[in-house]
């Protein structure tokens, strides 16, 4: 390995550091910017209209003059500010218009129309939950032609809580409003509506637990879209006046000035997960900056069971005390926590890793929401399996402890034909590869022959310029280029040292003017549809890289890692 200049290197991850800790707030958070969102702006301007059309009469004629001018000159939109056309946010975005704002509209809802038909229609959208949403939106505003057919959704699956956790998963609620909505849409038979009169009361409890669990805010995952469509189903139904009232309050206080949504949900948990590992790659471990941080991780561990998704006590949501638990967030916070000088003593974290154990699914991989899930997008994922092997190994659980040990296993058997690997939330295939490949060889089996495939992908798909895109020829994004020298790093591959080095090379002049690097759409919303960027995950995984880097460079020349941290 041919090292990069140490001051360099030591100089851009101070730098790189400072940068990202000018993002923390006073109690600990690490703020972001998250760009609006057509498809939120859209869906709650919909679902606004009909559930307070006085009201709400204000933020309803924001938001569609924002959409407006958010349309491109092609008539399409893409799914956040700065994205290029695509067909879920366009069929959104069109559907919204047409049943708020139609004769105001009536360009922009042609121009969509004809660039929707352009792009193939609602056919192209390969989720097929994502298509019937759209269709249904669609219907709803009269375009008939093009939502196409429309089918029913089984409501009746509510009435079997296992089958509805493993079916729906994190997205029972927007099932929910979107059935709810079918009321006056389709025909329903004698049979369908002896069934529906038993499946409604128990979806509006699901609903109500969901509500409850949240502190009745009304922010049903604190996601202006997920919300948006629960609002447009109860209005649509007549239901739950109460629930609907404080869902309007909720997405009235999270307007953005511009009249539009943020694209995503309150990412405090996620975003401070991530800045935490980075910083303490980078040398910060001891840092007092990130002593309020430890106090946020702990103040916000779930205390009580979240029973819509059958999920026990003792992880961590993406926002708050009272989001959902999820084990990617879960797993981060985990390795933040373990981290940090005293860990050895913090309750907090034992409990954490035991929750995680718990959480394993039996075939050994991890799921997002729910164990044993059979839903595609929330697991298994060998990236989020590979976050919770990390977890377990940096709170101190051996290679041969069975969670690890079962987790590495089945990670063993998931790499796709090339080697590859997938990534549920974030853009394939460099991520999910690069953490994969750390985690493997972090746990022993480096010299496996799948680690090594998945290494040698790495290798081929680095490009020209020493960066890593997803590894179809696509431009390269600091995100995947750190993960990159994070996982090849890890494998200790000889012949991987120059990869590392250009890498390497390639983020320090990525670096911006105030040492943070610029981030890049790799966060997935709608897997295949929708992504969006986070710069507080690209901050904390270029400090990641730099940070591991520095330390095995220090390791190969005979210093103590510690002699190059801060």
């Amino acid at each position: 390995m041919t090292a990069v200049p140490t001051e360099a290197l030591d100089r851009a991850i101070t730098r790189g550091a400072e940068a990202l800790l000018r993002r923390q707030r006073p109690d600990g958070v690490f703020g972001d910017d998250p760009p609006a969102s057509v498809l939120g702006t859209a869906g709650t301007v919909a679902a606004l209209h009909a559930a307070d059309p006085v009201g709400s009469a204000d933020l309803v004629d924001a938001g569609t003059g924002w959409l407006r001018r958010q349309q491109h000159d092609d008539g399409g939109w893409g799914g956040v500010v700065g994205a290029d056309s695509e067909v879920v946010a366009t069929a959104v975005a069109v559907a919204a218009l047409a049943l708020t704002a139609p004769g105001a509209s009536a360009e922009a809802i042609a121009a969509g129309r004809a660039r929707l038909a352009a792009m193939g229609g609602v056919d192209t959208v390969t989720d097929p939950a994502i298509s019937l949403l759209c269709r249904q939106l669609l219907t709803m505003a009269g375009l008939t032609a093009e939502a196409g057919p429309l089918r029913r959704l089984p409501l009746e699956i509510v009435l079997f809580d296992r089958v509805r956790r493993q079916r729906l998963s994190f997205r029972t609620a927007p099932f929910i409003g979107l059935a709810l909505m079918q009321a006056d849409l389709l025909p329903t038979g004698r049979l369908r509506r002896a069934t529906l009169r038993r499946a409604r009361p128990a979806a509006l409890r699901l609903l109500r637990a969901i509500y409850d669990h949240e502190g009745r805010t009304g922010a049903l995952s604190e996601d202006p879209w997920p919300a948006a469509l629960v609002l447009l189903g109860l209005a649509r139904a007549g239901e739950a006046p109460d629930i609907a009232t404080a869902v309007v309050g909720w997405l009235r206080r999270a307007v953005r000035p511009d009249g539009a949504w943020d694209a995503v949900a309150n990412l405090d948990l996620t975003r401070s997960g991530y800045a935490v590992t980075g910083l303490i790659a980078a040398g910060y471990a001891a840092d007092p900056r990130l002593r309020p941080t430890r106090e946020f991780f702990h103040a916000t561990q779930k205390p009580t069971a979240f029973t819509v998704l059958d999920v026990p006590p003792g992880g961590w949501s993406y926002s708050n005390v009272g989001g959902w638990p999820v084990t990617l967030e879960s797993a981060e916070i985990l390795s933040a926590l373990a981290g940090y000088p005293d860990a050895d003593t913090d309750p907090v974290l034992r409990g954490g890793v035991d929750w995680l154990v718990g959480r394993q699914d039996s075939r050994g991989s991890w799921s997002l929401w729910v164990r044993d899930t059979k839903l595609a997008n929330d697991g298994p994922c060998p990236a989020i399996t590979s976050q919770a092997v990390l977890a377990l190994h940096d709170a101190g659980h051996p290679d041969d402890h069975p969670a690890v040990a079962a987790g590495a296993a089945w990670l063993l058997t998931a790499a796709r034909p090339d080697g590859s690997y997938e990534n549920l939330w974030y853009r394939d295939h460099t991520s999910g590869t690069a953490v994969v490949v750390a985690a493997l060889s972090r746990v022993g089996h480096a010299r496996h022959d799948v680690v090594r495939r998945a290494v040698r992908w790495l290798r081929d798909t680095q490009l020209p310029d020493g960066s890593w895109g997803p590894g179809d020829g696509t431009a390269g994004s600091v995100e995947e280029t750190g993960w990159a020298v994070q996982g090849l790093l890890a494998s200790g591959d000889p012949e991987a040292a120059d990869a590392v080095d250009r890498g390497v090379s390639w983020l320090l002049a990525a670096a911006g003017p105030d040492g943070g690097w610029p981030a890049t759409r790799v966060c997935n919303y709608i897997r295949h549809h929708l992504r969006y960027p986070n710069a507080v995950i690209t901050q904390a995984v270029a400090l990641r890289a730099l940070g591991e880097y520095r330390r095995t460079v220090a390791g190969r020349a005979g210093v103590t890692p510690g002699a190059v941290a801060r």
